[in-house]
């Protein structure tokens, strides 16, 4: 069964719509974030994109593109408490106004570029991309934490 099209403008209010949905007490119902910290952890993806945070180590974008390609751009779900690559570790406080704020700013900006900016760009981690595999790890990140904590 195929993702919803993260670069739908109907898909977009949608994940718009559940991270609304967010509150700075909301609690995990499953993983470590607070919800401001996840905020922040899921602003990374868009941060890459935007040239603003690189990619790790060499190691890491290494196994990234030969190993975990697959399983982060197909259509099967993250399983709970997945770890996460240590450049996406969020261990300190975060404001939460804030990060709703600067994710909000990128899933708009950059979902809404659509499909056709993104056929055969290039991840910093895994190499060239279709769109359809773009809007697979971008709609399947959100939606991972937004039902983490019951969004």
């Amino acid at each position: 069964m195929a993702l919803p099209d993260c670069f739908d403008p109907e898909e977009t209010g949608r994940l718009l719509a559940r991270l609304a949905a967010l509150r700075p007490e909301s609690t995990p119902l499953w993983g470590k974030l607070d919800a401001a910290q996840m905020l922040a952890h899921c602003c990374i993806p868009y941060e890459q994109i935007d040239g603003t945070r690189g990619a790790g180590p060499l190691l890491a974008r290494l196994a990234g593109r030969y190993v975990f390609k697959g399983a982060v751009v197909s259509e099967k779900p993250y399983r709970h408490n997945l770890p996460s690559p240590k450049s996406f570790l969020i261990a300190d406080t975060r404001e939460f106004q804030k990060e709703f704020e600067r994710l909000t700013a990128f899933i708009r900006s950059t979902h809404g570029r659509g499909a056709a900016a993104f056929e055969g760009r290039a991840h910093i981690t895994f190499g060239p991309l279709s769109a359809r595999e773009w809007s697979n790890l971008l709609w399947k990140h959100l939606d991972h934490h937004l039902r983490q904590f019951g969004v």
